[in-house]
């Protein structure tokens, strides 16, 4: 098996962990290739030397024979590591270092567990679904997808923005707010569910558009479905605002129009047959955990 491992750095209440997933990999006779930074994190404030393939760097290409893409670190991280797969078709599987994850999902006292099971093909692969941003500038350049989310924000102002949304061209409706977001159901659980937006199963085949702290309270999330077109044109007493795709942001003039459309290519994410949606949601955002219950 061929692996490759990204990440950048990690807490120290991680460290022993990270040691113990590398010398799993060892005793399992994994190739493993390491992102740069990581591995030199690893060298440098752990003393520790992995026995390692080699490693990558964000120039370089993927391999398309690797077998797995190891995500250690938070959501952030998956979401960053989504960059390096791009459309070779190769599993992202997330192990949390941090707190809060529902991309990364498998927890330190798992690590072990989740090898063993990967080896013995105890896993499924969903697939994960993108959107695809469109501006005439080519505002993010050839990597213009999200797994999460769009992000429209106000900059530098206490004023709000002007957003007129359209849906395959047909008007929908004028959001005076903070900002606006257009999510996939994977990013129902991130930004948009922080400002009110629903949680949205992960192959429902929709977009959620959410308003941030919209001026008018009748304006509510809603729900489409996302084999079609959603265009943004922003208007502003500024000359700037900001657009993010999950991590990157770009600063950009009001007369940018942005559409939005699903990407034509989807995002493979690794579950172990222990794991499904509904326990991670009651996991993570504590459901059931009320005494009462």
């Amino acid at each position: 098996m061929k692996i490759t491992v990204y990440g950048q750095t990690i807490n120290k209440g991680f460290y022993q962990s990270i040691i113990d997933f590398f010398e799993k990999l060892k005793k399992n006779k994994i190739e493993i290739y390491v992102f740069k930074t990581l591995y030199e994190f690893l060298l440098n404030e752990l003393k520790f030397k992995p026995e390692i393939a080699g490693t990558f760097s964000e120039n370089d290409e993927i391999d398309n024979d690797v077998d797995f893409m190891f995500s250690i670190g938070g959501d952030g991280t998956f979401l960053e590591t989504i960059h390096y797969v791009k459309k070779n078709n190769i599993p992202v599987v997330g192990i949390n270092s941090g707190r809060l994850g529902f991309l990364a999902d498998i927890s330190s006292e798992e690590i072990s567990n989740a090898i063993d099971m990967i080896l013995s093909k105890q896993y499924s692969i969903e697939e994960r679904v993108l959107l695809e941003l469109h501006t005439e500038n080519n505002l993010f350049g050839r990597y213009n997808y999200a797994l999460n989310e769009l992000t429209v924000h106000r900059k530098d102002t206490a004023s709000m923005i002007t957003i007129n949304a359209y849906f395959n061209n047909e008007y929908l409706n004028t959001y005076w707010a903070d900002g606006l977001i257009i999510s996939t159901p994977t990013g129902s659980t991130a930004y948009s569910l922080s400002v009110g937006g629903p949680i949205v199963i992960p192959n429902s085949q929709n977009f959620i558009i959410t308003p941030i702290s919209p001026h008018n309270l009748t304006v509510r999330p809603i729900v489409v479905p996302d084999d079609n077109e959603i265009t943004l044109k922003v208007e502003s007493r500024v000359k700037n605002y900001l657009v993010t795709l999950d991590f990157r942001s770009r600063i950009i003039e009001p007369s940018v129009e942005l559409t939005i459309r699903k990407a034509n290519f989807t995002v493979k994410v690794l579950k172990l047959n222990n794991q499904n949606y509904f326990k991670t949601l009651r996991n993570k955002l504590m459901w059931g955990a009320d005494k009462r219950n």
